[in-house]
């Protein structure tokens, strides 16, 4: 078996309902295998969006900064993503 270490946390009324529930429903055996399961999914998030950030965002902005006639300003780009919210609304409906 692994080594493996004790902790005592606290937690809310409601995040302490939740790790309860799982236990309860079945999909886990016990309250540590819950936490354990949220930090595993907790550090691959973690993981992903260091990737992304890797991957997309820094060559978006070596991007942008080699040829700025692409940047639009912040209003403008506020009135894109609301037309574009509206559009998908409209097509949802």
């Amino acid at each position: 078996m692994a080594k493996t270490e004790r902790f005592s946390i606290t937690l809310t009324p409601e995040l302490a309902a939740l790790v309860e529930a799982r236990v309860r429903s079945g999909q886990y055996a016990s309250d540590s295998e819950v936490i354990r399961d949220g930090l595993r999914l907790l550090d691959a998030r973690d993981r992903a969006v260091e990737s992304w950030l890797k991957k997309e965002v820094v060559p978006a902005i070596g991007r942008a900064q080699a040829d700025r006639s692409r940047l639009i300003s912040g209003d403008d780009f506020d009135r894109q993503m609301e037309q574009r919210r509206k559009a998908r609304a409209s097509k949802a409906a």
